[in-house]
């Protein structure tokens, strides 16, 4: 029996923090509680292999089952067995050697099995990732076993796909012994994404190339200073290095008969392993479409999206109305558990017995058509729909099955209107819930792209006629007792797949996807939550923006204030067309750099007379901030205040504007002028206006000088430009954001707030000072 067979076993295992690795987990602790495991995991820079293992492996509802069993037993604890069965090592299969340092090199040679699961499962990684992982992976497994002088039985993971884009019979045997067989040297072909990866880099470097990139920075993010561009600017040219390297694998992969880089690099790791794997004994299981479990650890048990699930949401979403496939083909599809069964019985019954080379699949001896799966599916979210935000029922299309460049060309067209309507709404001054629609639409052309990846990716797989034989695997099935076969069942023929479907796999699905499945208006729960974290007393600090932050006003309508309150009427007018005919220029100026256009604008404070300013700057307070102010931020303000947080005003407003406002803020940081020794201002700005990163950095100087956390601290602010400050504080609130920073906001699940003045107020294109008499008027300004 299988329990008996790994009873005194140790088993490695590589992977182990993926869908199948910790399936392989729960199910050895579970069913052959007399073997240890080795878990190879990388360690992250912030957690090591054994909090790696804690977090990402135990904490997952998979062993829940065994968790019950274990307390109805009550002779051990669940934290007792895995801390007396369970071994983590840190390593890394990218690395030669694995990583291993000497204490886990002697581990890992203690052990009778290794399973090697580790993969990038990704079919659109980049074609030198998948290279280091899928096809180097499994032969560093077998030379580091060389070179430690051990030689357990190796159980290494592929899949049905090293078959390629082939149609008919597709045998349980190397790839390089059949009639598919290109003749390629993976040595070769590991050299040559290695030197691409090289090539890519300097690419992207290049002068022309890096202007693009940071134009574009500029375009997403506006004025949000120079770290913050730089820092996209560099995340951009990433991308497009990534990207670069992930159509190479596809074109490489397509070009010698592959759906994508994974089967590509999988196949030539099957043949890389055969070569070097010397005397280490070796077998070789090929699942194909894994999916979530039909019994074990329970049914529909699944970990993250597979291949299928982003497509069936998005169906159910009314996203995708149409997808590539052919409906009489065989979509081949298998269970996690019947995966996991096969690995643990061909590592049980040892090299002498196990095939060099099974696959687990269905289509051979069960096949699920295309043309059904589709069937159940629109069946199933007709009964039970998902509903849009308005609580909707969404109407799913009747699926249609065209050809791949018909779908890819209706997406490429959605993608280019959505792109010009983000352009126009760009272009518009909208902000607050106006500028929702622009985040709306971002969303929206975010999933035309997932849709356009996902007919990209997947549509070879509904389209592949091959069908995997399953000789092997029934082979083994035939040689276990009946306690085996209900222990760990891997037969192909037992799935009853309208039941799968339609009662085990898309429940599952719909209860992952966090699809909304109620009817009725959406309960905004998420910013109730977002909320009170943000007024939780564990907060420190809260810094506020003012301008459309706390107040519907700015620099220029303060300054139009103070310059028109001692005009007669004459001048006040000639003074608001002049200033009306600049706005267009002084908006561009501001949306490049905050800080130049704030030293531009205050150089018309020269010859101001301080001791004027300063008697009416009382009267601003009480005639335009008070008056524009937004009730609920300054509610919001005396919140924070009142739960003993710090509050502290960053603006790039003069002092003497922001001067009546003291007694709402514990510190106040604005932008200051030197002042001539005739009393009057000179235009020139002392010091460094508080704009963009500056903002960020008086924060942070503040906190450390206060003895306080930054982390802890809340940021409120309404423009990219605001950018560094809200990504340096633990809890950023986007207020009345202009159109960039909500589409910001919303890709990075931010509070936001929408505040407005009382109704009521007095809406006047330019505020002007209160027109005083004869007597009373006096130039301030020259």
């Amino acid at each position: 029996m299988i329990p008996e067979q790994l009873a005194g076993k140790r088993i490695a295992i590589t992977g182990s923090t993926g869908f199948v690795g910790t399936a392989l987990v729960e199910r050895l602790l579970r069913s052959a509680p007399g073997c240890d495991l080795v878990l190879l995991v990388r360690p992250s820079r912030r957690h090591s292999a054994s909090e790696r293992v804690r977090r990402e492996i135990f904490k997952n509802n998979a062993f829940d089952r065994l968790k019950r069993e274990l307390e109805a037993v009550g002779t051990e604890t669940f934290d007792a067995m895995v801390a007396r069965r369970v071994h983590a090592i840190g390593g890394d299969v990218s690395t030669d050697g694995l990583g291993l340092n000497t204490d886990d090199q002697a581990v890992f040679a203690s052990c009778d099995i290794v399973i090697h699961s580790a993969a990038a499962v990704a079919f659109d990684s980049p074609l030198d990732s998948a290279i280091e992982i899928n096809l180097l992976g499994p032969s560093r497994v077998a030379q580091t076993l060389q070179a430690l002088g051990v030689r357990p039985h190796l159980v290494a993971v592929s899949t049905c796909y090293v078959a390629g884009n082939r149609r008919g019979s597709a045998p349980e045997q190397l790839v390089s012994a059949g009639p598919f067989d290109l003749g390629l040297d993976w040595r070769k072909e590991v050299a040559a994404g290695r030197r691409l990866r090289s090539d890519t880099e300097t690419a992207s470097r290049d002068p022309h190339r890096l202007r693009q990139f940071r134009v574009e920075a500029h375009k997403e993010l506006g004025a949000a200073g120079a770290p913050a561009l730089a820092g996209k600017t560099e995340s951009l040219r990433e991308r497009w290095v990534s990207d670069e390297l992930v159509e190479a694998g596809r074109a490489r992969a397509a070009s010698v008969g592959w759906p994508d880089a994974y089967a590509f690099t999988k196949a030539l790791g099957e043949q890389a392993l055969t070569e070097v794997k010397g005397d280490v004994p070796v077998s070789i299981v090929r699942p194909s479409i894994i999916e979530s479990a039909l019994a074990e650890p329970f049914p529909g048990w699944i970990r993250g999206f597979r291949m299928a699930e982003p497509v069936i949401i998005s169906y159910a979403r009314g996203l995708l109305k149409q997808f590539p496939g052919v409906p009489e083909g065989t979509i081949d599809v298998i269970p996690v558990d019947l995966v996991v069964a096969a690995i643990i019985a061909v590592a049980a019954v040892g090299p002498e017995h196990a095939p060099p080379i099974t696959q687990v699949a269905s289509g051979g001896v069960n096949p699920m058509k295309y043309g059904l799966l589709v069937e159940r599916v629109r069946d199933f979210f007709t009964a039970h729909p998902l509903y849009d935000p308005e609580g909707q029922p969404i109407v799913v299309p009747e699926w249609q099955f065209p050809a791949r460049g018909k779908v890819q060309l209706q997406l490429k067209r959605a993608k280019a209107v959505a792109e010009r309507t983000e352009r126009v709404l760009q272009a518009l001054p909208l902000r607050g819930k106006q500028a929702t629609w622009a985040a709306k639409l971002e969303e929206y052309k975010h999933d035309i792209n997932r849709a356009y990846e996902y007919v990209q990716l997947y549509g070879l797989y509904t389209e592949c006629e091959a069908i995997y034989q399953v000789d092997h695997l029934l082979s083994v099935w035939d040689t276990l007792d009946a306690a085996d076969q209900a222990a760990f069942n891997f037969d192909p023929r037992s799935v009853h797949w309208p039941t799968y479907v339609s009662e085990i796999h898309l429940p599952s699905v719909v209860q992952h996807s966090r699809a909304k499945i109620t009817p009725g208006r959406n309960r905004n729960d998420r910013s109730d939550r977002l909320r009170r974290n943000v007024l939780s007393p564990d907060r420190h600090v809260a810094a506020f923006d003012l301008e459309n932050t706390l107040i519907s006003s700015n620099v220029v309508e303060s300054y139009s204030w103070l310059a028109t309150r001692r005009l007669n009427v004459p001048e006040r007018i000639r003074y608001v067309l002049r200033t009306l005919a600049e706005a267009p220029g002084l908006s561009s100026m501001d949306r490049k750099d905050r800080g130049d256009f704030l030293r531009y604008f205050y150089r018309r404070y020269e010859g101001a007379s301080v001791t004027q300013i300063d008697e009416d700057s009382k009267e601003l307070l009480t005639q335009l901030i008070v008056t524009k102010s937004f009730p609920a931020g300054i509610r919001r303000v005396r919140e924070h205040r009142a739960l003993g947080h710090r509050t502290i005003l960053i603006t790039g407003a003069l002092d003497f504007v922001v001067a009546g406002l003291k007694p709402l803020f514990d510190e106040i940081v604005a932008a200051e002028m030197t002042i001539r020794p005739d009393g009057t201002y000179s235009g020139e700005l002392s010091k460094v206006p508080p704009t963009g990163e500056t903002r960020a950095q008086v924060l942070a100087e503040y906190c450390v000088a206060e003895g306080l956390s930054i982390e802890q601290s809340i940021a409120y602010a309404d423009s990219t430009s605001d950018l560094p400050l809200l990504e340096a504080v633990g809890f950023p609130v986007v207020v009345n954001p202009e159109t960039r920073l909500a589409a910001v906001a919303r890709n990075r699940g931010w509070l936001v707030e929408h505040w407005s003045k009382e109704s009521g107020a007095r809406r006047p294109l330019l505020p002007i000072g209160e027109l005083l008499s004869d007597r009373e008027r006096k130039k301030v300004f020259s």
